[in-house]
């Protein structure tokens, strides 16, 4: 990956990862169903006034009718039903263990990617830098599950089935996305989810209760104009230009951001667990992507 890559796939990284710190002070206050309603609701509407500002953004009303289908899919699976399976999840299980089953993305990806994108294949490299960052995530995190492994399977099962279908929704985003501008490609996902949401709440919710205090508020604009409406300008940027094997991998550095901002704000820790994780997670990363740039370099050579 190119310098700016890298640093955008860091920077959303460092983003998911403190959007952890937002959930659980709005889910204080609000049920699971309002909190992604809300967060779709900034998300798109920050999203439409980027659209609007931007005229590389806009295109005509035939090119977005010809995809709606595909973005309603998308918004289905990879907005509504994957944050609403693990909203609910994350009440009965340990955030530790939740980390470590959101990080079993790359794993369902590297298998599923290939059949349907040819330039995504399946190499040795890929195969063991997933792993190597995924044995990482898994000991940074174990010491933090209190509950055990045993505990409430059928949220573990319900956010493994967000994870997978976080995955599809990856490749299937890589396949059909490509051709629109990435603020167009987020607003017309996230909408599409919202749209879903709401509808499902007033269903669901009843009553449906609304934020009151202005701390909750504030966390549900950090993660509908930060964490969703600029993160997903940056996710489809960056996964038509690296994949979605190589996209899949920032899901690795969530957990690590949770140990750094645990030890800098909350006075915890740094064992040598979480430095052995963290170095493993790093090699992982590196060993997918140092692959990709040697090739690179070869062409270059060659041209």
């Amino acid at each position: 990956m190119k310098t700016k890559d890298w640093t955008l796939f860091w920077l959303l990284g460092l983003i998911w990862g403190t959007s952890f710190l937002w959930i659980k002070i709005a889910v204080g206050e609000v049920s699971p169903i309002v909190l992604v309603g809300f967060r779709t609701l900034f998300a798109s509407v920050g999203l439409s006034i980027i659209v609007l500002a931007n005229e590389k953004s806009r295109v005509g009303w035939r090119d977005i009718r010809k995809r709606l289908f595909d973005f309603a899919v998308l918004g289905t699976f990879n907005i509504a039903f994957p944050w609403l399976l693990i909203s609910w999840a994350e009440q009965f299980i340990d955030s530790g263990l939740t980390a470590i089953l959101n990080s079993t993305m790359p794993l369902f990806t590297i298998l599923i990617a290939p059949i349907f994108i040819s330039d995504d294949r399946i190499t040795i490299p890929k195969v063991v830098g997933l792993i190597t960052g995924f044995l990482g995530v898994v000991i940074l995190m174990a010491p933090s599950i209190h509950s055990g492994w045993n505990n409430n399977l059928i949220a573990q099962a319900a956010t493994l089935l967000a994870v997978l279908s976080y995955a599809c929704a990856t490749v299937y985003a890589r396949k059909k996305g490509r051709g629109l501008p990435p603020q167009l490609q987020a607003f017309l996902q996230l909408s599409m989810g919202a749209t879903i949401i709401w509808i499902f709440a007033l269903f669901t919710e009843k009553p449906l209760v609304f934020p009151q205090q202005p701390l909750t508020w504030l966390a549900l604009l950090w993660l509908g104009l930060l964490g969703s409406c600029l993160a997903y300008i940056g996710y489809f940027s960056l996964l038509h230009k690296i994949g979605p094997t190589r996209m899949s991998m920032v899901t690795y550095i969530p957990p690590l951001v949770g140990i750094i901002l645990g030890v800098v704000f909350l006075d915890e820790q740094f064992h040598w667990q979480s430095i052995f994780g963290a170095l493993l997670i790093l090699s992982g990363i590196s060993i997918v992507n140092l692959r990709k740039k040697a090739k690179e370099h070869l062409k270059g050579a060659e041209g």
